[in-house]
């Protein structure tokens, strides 16, 4: 979707949760962006944003160096709401008062109503929120009234209607608040006065009309990898040119076991798509020969991907008098976009897709599900009419099992991790935990322990059970596992799969780890 008076732009000020409050957004039908504090009033101006959200954040508004906007954004008259340091940053700018009072509030407290208002409007009295803050405000920004107070925040909520200007010192976006979601909607709907148009029909309409004004009449590559985006998006274009598509499956090697069956059944027999299959299994293990580095697997994944890609391209061309297919599609998702660095971010890691690409690309990108987090994909999976199966399935790298194989990639160690996998996936769903969860997989660090099995001395790989929960991959929790699943698996996986011999389990949340150990 172009950016327009129904765009909401979520202003990053260092927030775990920035992300989260774009998605909260989107749950109330509005499109919204992540943006960096860095930008201009001229820039925000240029987008002609309907509304305006500072995040929180992590800092004191009167630190060195705390994250701020330019206050040339407030004169705007754009509708805007500040959460958390956001909320302070607003009454800081605009003549209020933020105190250091010495007495932070973390986790849930109690929300007092002072004032009727619009923006709690039918809120009890009193109500749980989520705080996480250290200073407090302790006065109004200048034409606004106080609405709300906690114990140790006088100011816990305010509004000015006239300038459409509101802040909350407490987290809405998060499910710990009651009513949070409904605040959200409140801004947007009630106050802001943007309609609920961000639905799955009208992404995929949107989606359909932009590739087929980028695309035209030319044929299309899509890179299918057995994973929720890339399924998607090949679903996505086909809607949108037809049999202008040709989708290509690359078998690494390094894919989960019944991949390519799955592929080939949904596309090549239920939507009839040209479908070609590369094994290129030999290329891949030859390629990473050595390679510990999980950076440097990435990008030789990532543009060996692309030289068979091109490879394709060029035999389709081949005898036909001309070219081949100039645009490639892939399946990018938002956090992707966010992760790899998005010159406001930290590069946490290089998607495959993203920064993994090599400088010298062939190929115009079709990115479809570009602007959209997982949850947002799934929904417009199943609009589209792909198989629940398919739409559900856990998301999976890029790399593949490259960087779930802690070392050096080789067959054996594939192979192993592959049964391993689907030795956990199997007893996941068995206990009906498979949809719950947002990924559980296997892990194979590349060392050897020493074990007995059999009255004989073994020395093979562990294997570490990685299972987590999540909203949209940003930040996660790791899964409670009951006791007698675990035995289960790790009792599984040392009898049925050959060459292990000890099981693990991470119980790292993210932060500070990320879900994949590479």
């Amino acid at each position: 979707m172009s950016p327009s008076e129904s765009t909401v732009l979520v202003v990053d000020l260092g927030a775990q949760y920035a992300q989260l409050i774009a998605r909260r957004v989107r749950e109330a039908h509005v499109y919204s962006e992540i943006v960096p504090h860095t930008i201009t009033a001229a820039e925000v101006a240029e987008r002609r944003p309907g509304a305006i959200i500072l995040s929180g954040g992590p800092k004191s508004v009167y630190e060195e160096r705390s994250p701020g906007i330019d206050p040339a954004i407030y004169e705007l008259g754009i509708p805007m709401l500040g959460i958390c340091y956001g909320a302070q940053l607003m009454a800081r700018d605009l003549n209020g008062t933020v105190t250091a009072t010495g007495r932070g509030e973390y986790g849930r407290t109690t929300l007092s109503a002072t004032t009727s208002s619009r923006l709690l409007d039918a809120w009890p009295t009193e109500s749980v929120v989520w705080m996480s803050h250290g200073d407090s405000i302790t006065a109004a920004p200048e034409g606004a009234i106080a609405l709300a107070t906690t114990p140790e925040a006088p100011v816990a909520a305010f509004a000015d209607d006239e300038r459409r200007r509101y802040g909350v010192q407490f987290h809405p976006e998060v499910a710990h608040t009651d009513r949070g979601q409904e605040l959200i909607a409140t801004f947007l709907h009630d106050l802001a006065g943007l309609a609920p148009t961000w639905t799955n029909v009208s992404i995929i309409e949107a989606e359909v009309a932009k590739i087929q004004a980028q695309v035209g009449s030319e044929r299309v590559l899509c890179a299918l990898s057995g994973g929720v985006d890339s399924a998607v998006a090949a679903a996505l274009v086909y809607k949108a040119v037809g049999h202008q598509l040709v989708c290509v499956f690359v078998d690494t090697g390094l894919m989960r076991a019944n991949e390519a069956d799955q592929i080939e059944e949904t596309f090549r027999n239920q939507f009839h798509v040209d479908l070609i299959h590369v094994k290129a299994a030999d290329r891949f293990f030859d390629a990473l020969d050595g390679v510990t580095d999980p950076e440097r697997k990435r990008k030789i994944i990532g543009e060996l991907f692309i030289r068979i890609f091109e490879e394709v391209a060029r035999d389709l061309g081949a005898g036909t008098g001309a070219e081949g297919p100039r645009f490639l599609v892939q399946g990018t998702l938002y956090p992707d976009v966010i992760e790899s660095g998005s010159g406001h971010a930290a590069n946490i890691k290089s998607h495959h897709n993203v920064g993994g690409l090599p400088e010298d690309l062939d190929f115009d990108l079709c990115e479809p599900l570009r602007a959209l987090f997982k949850d947002e994909v799934r929904a417009v999976g199943e609009e589209l009419g792909l198989p629940e199966n398919l739409v559900w399935r856990q998301p999976f790298p890029g790399p593949g099992l490259a960087v779930r194989i802690v070392g050096e990639v080789t067959r054996e160690r594939a192979e192993i991790l592959r049964n391993a996998d689907a030795v956990v996936v199997d007893e996941i769903r068995k206990a009906g935990l498979y949809r719950e969860l947002w990924q559980s997989f296997a892990v194979l660090p590349a060392v050897r322990t020493v074990g007995v099995m059999g009255d004989a001395r073994t020395y093979a790989y562990p294997i570490v059970i990685r299972a987590v929960t999540s909203d949209d991959a940003m930040t996660a929790d790791w899964a409670r596992l009951p006791y007698d699943l675990i035995e289960t698996i790790a009792n599984r996986l040392i009898n049925e799969v050959d060459g292990v011999n000890r099981v693990a389990l991470d119980v790292t949340s993210k932060p500070p780890g990320t879900i994949e150990w590479e």
